[in-house]
């Protein structure tokens, strides 16, 4: 059985009907709205994050789950949606999941629009509903993310990450949206205070991993959808680089930066740079933190009785990173 089959086999019901709701939550009187959200519902990807969120309500929730829950992680599914469509038009890109992105088929100015329209979707999804505490979960890492992105545009002009930055970029721009999947899933089952706040924490704990897994594709051999160096080319600061930098002599320093910075398009150089940072440890440090990261997230997962959602999430935090791609 595939892992992701796996991971799903104790909400597959739920799965089945979120997919139904979050069509439906789609719909408009615009024929046009219509055929474009039609497109992005069925060049779906994994559905990691309605996952979290149906899989963490029933371990948080005696394996019940509501409404609510299904509204929680339409509006993640929305919220991230809407994201990555404007992430498409931000970085000019025309591929999403091996299909056209929208601005590719309908330009910019449409993808924009539609960007927004379901934002705005999940925004009134929660607001119909008097879900307040589910619309502040999202509205939070909604704002994270904006300004992790922009963070890391900053950082990428000068080159000046330090570990610590890093570590803030990869958590407002990756982990906090799923842990606001986790926190989402509890907080929908109406659990406590203290314990949707551990399952938030738990969330930023994977997602933090994910990304560091992400970081480390840049200098593997395996087929993975993204090219080798990729993220040198785009001046991207990732774990590996990062810790090569901090522990190089300072000619070798002034050498790794001025290639990131004025030779990124230059592939035999890159080639250079993903070479020195596998021979001096880069790698290796990065794997030690990933595997941290998982730990601790295992830790906060033991605390909770064995069912088949808490060995679905022990499953996916240790499919983060393993996979491979």
């Amino acid at each position: 059985m595939k892992i992701v089959s796996r991971i799903k086999l104790p909400i597959e019901k739920e799965m089945e009907l979120f997919e139904r709701k979050f069509s439906d939550s789609m719909s408009s009187k615009v024929s046009l709205l219509n055929r474009i959200t039609h497109y992005v519902v069925n060049r779906k990807g994994k559905q990691m994050r309605p996952m979290f969120v149906f899989l963490i309500a029933k371990m948080t929730g005696n394996g019940e789950v509501n409404e609510r829950t299904y509204r929680g992680a339409s509006v993640i599914e929305l919220i991230h949606t809407a994201t990555l469509v404007h992430d498409d038009v931000v970085d000019d890109s025309d591929r999403r999941r091996g299909f056209f992105s929208l601005n590719a088929l309908w330009k910019n100015k449409i993808a924009v629009l539609v960007g927004d329209y379901l934002l705005s979707k999940g925004l009134l999804l929660s607001i119909d509903n008097g879900d307040f505490d589910l619309l502040r979960i999202i509205s939070v890492a909604v704002r994270e993310m904006s300004e992790g992105e922009l963070l890391q545009i900053e950082k990428a002009r000068r080159l000046d990450i330090t570990e610590e930055v890093y570590f803030e970029i990869i958590r407002q721009k990756t982990a906090t949206l799923i842990a606001a999947c986790c926190a989402m899933g509890a907080q929908s089952v109406m659990a406590s205070d203290e314990e949707v706040e551990k399952m938030r924490k738990f969330g930023e704990l994977i997602g933090t991993a994910f990304q560091i897994k992400d970081d480390l594709f840049d200098y593997g051999n395996e087929h993975i959808g993204k090219p080798t160096g990729i993220d040198i080319k785009e001046q991207k600061m990732t774990l590996p680089l990062i810790y090569a930098l901090n522990h190089a002599s300072p000619e070798k320093n002034k050498w790794l930066i001025n290639s990131v910075k004025n030779h990124n398009k230059d592939k035999k150089r890159v080639k250079e740079v993903i070479a020195y940072v596998k021979e001096n440890g880069g790698l290796e440090y990065a794997v030690g933190k990933m595997k941290e990261y998982q730990q601790e997230a295992l830790q906060l997962l033991a605390t909770y009785p064995d069912s088949p959602y808490k060995e679905s999430l022990e499953v996916m935090v240790n499919y983060v990173i393993s996979r491979k791609k």
